[in-house]
């Protein structure tokens, strides 16, 4: 057995007992719910094909291009759960409380791509034939987190999470679709449990192991991209996002970012030892040039906003833009 297996079962084994803990909290707060119950059945009708219905065309839903995007990248994201299955069960394991947590959280996620999937169909967002040649490139590439340790896979579940919730909310409160907004408020409250589930997880992880959690969020937060962005296409759909303000730098540091700094007391722990002291300025420097970053793009969103009036159109917004 090498130094790093040594490390990381013993990382797993000295966490279990917390992973217990939260388990039962989770399992306390969480709320069974039905996804048949949040589609609107009655806006569907049959598409063209075996059941000889209508064919899509996209007079056919009134959602901006921004929601129809975001709709496309967070159930595509949801689509690829067999393998963040895979990864978290290699990295957590199968057995004890770590086990069934990761069995509870599988279950929980695989709601949200099948309800997700029938409210497009229903309302009629996408392409239904386009949609599902996405999802078999996306799902068939499918999904590595690259995370090395199980810190940095905690990590990144945490931050991870976090955002997830805010994107499915966004996206629920910009659809202007009553259906739409109570769907991805449910999906973004599982996350939110799941989000909490993990992130006080890391903050016992932060007390027994300082510097090494650290510098496994500051590895992270540093190199942060959401699960969905190999989707094909991915950059476009994310800069029409982001020029919407559904999600953008803005939401990231104001979400997601500053509330996890907050909540771990990242700036005030002490006992870090050289890493762990490393790892703080690194993240103190990460918060700075994020914030940076979004008042360019804010800056640059009012200018397109301002051009779009102008001309009464609204131009496209590139990666490369957004990417500046």
């Amino acid at each position: 057995m090498t130094e790093a297996v040594a490390e990381a079962e013993r990382v797993l084994r000295e966490l279990e007992p917390v992973v217990e803990r939260l388990l039962e909290r989770h399992l306390a707060a969480a709320r069974d719910w039905f996804p048949h119950q949040y589609v609107p059945w009655s806006a569907a009708h049959d598409y063209d094909g075996p059941l000889d219905g209508t064919a899509w065309s996209p007079e056919q839903t009134a959602l901006p291009q921004a929601v129809r995007d975001v709709l496309v990248v967070n159930l595509l994201t949801e689509d690829n759960l067999p393998s963040y299955h895979f990864e978290i069960a290699t990295r957590f394991g199968r057995d004890g409380a770590w086990g069934t947590w990761v069995h509870r959280w599988t279950a929980e996620e695989d709601r949200h791509a099948s309800v997700l999937r029938a409210y497009v169909h229903a309302r009629r967002v996408v392409d239904p034939v386009a949609l599902e040649n996405l999802r078999m490139r996306h799902v068939g590439t499918g999904y590595r987190s690259g995370a090395t340790t199980p810190l940095h896979a905690l990590a990144y579940v945490t931050v991870q999470e976090l955002a997830t919730r805010q994107a499915h909310r966004n996206a629920g409160a910009a659809c202007g679709d009553r259906a739409g907004e109570q769907l991805m408020a449910r999906i973004a409250a599982d996350e939110n449990l799941h989000m909490l589930f993990y992130r006080d997880l890391f903050a016992d992880a932060l007390a027994l192991y300082p510097g090494a959690a650290l510098a496994a969020l500051a590895d992270v937060l540093e190199h942060f991209e959401m699960p969905g962005a190999t989707i094909p296409g991915f950059r476009r759909r994310a800069a029409r996002i982001a020029a919407s303000g559904i999600y953008n730098l803005d939401v990231h540091l104001d979400h997601v970012v500053a509330p996890l700094v907050r909540a771990l007391r990242v700036t005030s722990l002490a006992g870090l030892g050289p890493v762990g002291e490393q790892a703080q300025e690194r993240l103190g420097a990460h918060v700075e040039q994020l914030t940076v970053r979004a008042a360019r793009a804010r800056e640059l969103f009012e200018r397109l906003e301002a051009t779009s009036r102008s001309s009464e159109r609204r131009p496209e917004v590139s990666a490369a833009d957004l990417a500046q």
